[in-house]
């Protein structure tokens, strides 16, 4: 079947996000450490820098008006969809290893199943059970590896797993599907509503002046004169391709391609991200996390081949 132009243009956008998100999660893996960079640290870098890109982008697009109802459930919003989405989950990756905290991000699609059928009464088939059953087994069985890791390799101060794996770690990964996941079911309204500039800029400004009073500290002890261009390099792609480019393209893919479709290509972060892990020697792909990452994946398919309406 052929492509029509719009479908192909939702297919290319999503592809390139969720490969960035992929990219993402190895980068910032990668310059934790740097000149005592922490995740606090990069996590304010990522909400700062993103907010000036999309409020110097606001400049170019058509300015829309946002009555002050609406300004305080973009408040709201910018909790789950950034502060609570970000923060755990890139102290999560500083902590653990990337394929875990990579896997784990598959989780977003069966948790939001199972939000929307509590709270918009979306219907839940014998599937859609069986594939959360599938893949929040495969998510527990990576966390429980953490844990078994840890043990034998011992735990430091930060919760790092001697192995690279980390309990706490892949449970603050965990914790940021879960906030994502609340954003899309019950801040339907605002995503179809206002357009990705307007929303991120109030979202982004909102999130990177909550961090400032949790990450100042961390921000201000890192030694900059000691960064090298190649952490600055990766520092600028975090920010600029992983954050401002990706939540610019994921709201034009939602407008083009079918919600089962944009489950699909979550596939791609996982892929990307522990291919590029490996093949610098970051990590390791070992039993337990093929297992787990089988895991997973088959419970997320499970759930998108569900026949039932769904809205995401």
């Amino acid at each position: 079947m052929r492509l029509s132009e719009k479908s192909l243009k939702g297919h290319l956008v999503i592809a390139l996000a969720y490969i960035c998100f992929g990219l993402n999660i190895p980068a910032v893996k990668s310059i934790i450490g740097e000149g005592g960079i922490t995740g606090l640290a990069v996590t304010f870098y990522r909400m700062a820098g993103a907010a000036v890109l999309f409020w110097v982008a606001s400049i170019f697009v058509r300015q829309e008006r946002v009555p002050l109802r609406d300004v305080g459930v973009i408040f709201i919003a910018s909790l789950f969809c950034i502060l609570l989405n970000q923060m755990p989950f890139i102290v999560g990756v500083s902590m653990t290893s990337p394929i875990d905290a990579a896997v784990i991000t598959t989780l977003t699609p069966m948790i939001t199943m199972v939000l929307a059928a509590i709270f918009l009464r979306e219907p839940i088939t014998w599937l859609k059970v069986v594939g959360v059953t599938v893949g929040a087994s495969g998510a527990l069985l990576l966390i429980l590896g953490g844990t078994e890791m840890a043990s034998g390799g011992g735990l430091s101060a930060n919760g790092l797993a001697g192995g690279g794996s980390s309990w706490i770690g892949n449970m603050l990964c965990a914790l940021s599907s879960l906030s994502f996941s609340i954003y899309l079911v019950v801040f339907k309204r605002l995503f179809t509503t206002y357009s990705p500039v307007t929303l991120m800029k109030w979202m982004f400004l909102f999130s990177a002046i909550l961090s400032f009073f949790v990450c100042w500290r961390d921000v201000v002890a890192v030694d900059y004169a000691a960064l090298g261009w190649d952490v600055w390099a990766r520092l600028a792609f975090i920010i600029g391709g992983a954050t401002f480019l990706t939540f610019l393209l994921l709201p034009i893919g939602q407008r083009y391609l079918r919600p089962t479709v944009l489950g699909m290509y979550g596939y791609l972060q996982p892929l990307v991200a522990s291919l590029i892990a490996v093949a610098v020697r970051m990590d390791t792909f070992g039993i337990t996390k093929g297992l787990a990452t089988l895991l997973v994946f088959s419970g997320v398919w499970l759930v998108t081949q569900s026949k039932a309406r769904s809205g995401f």
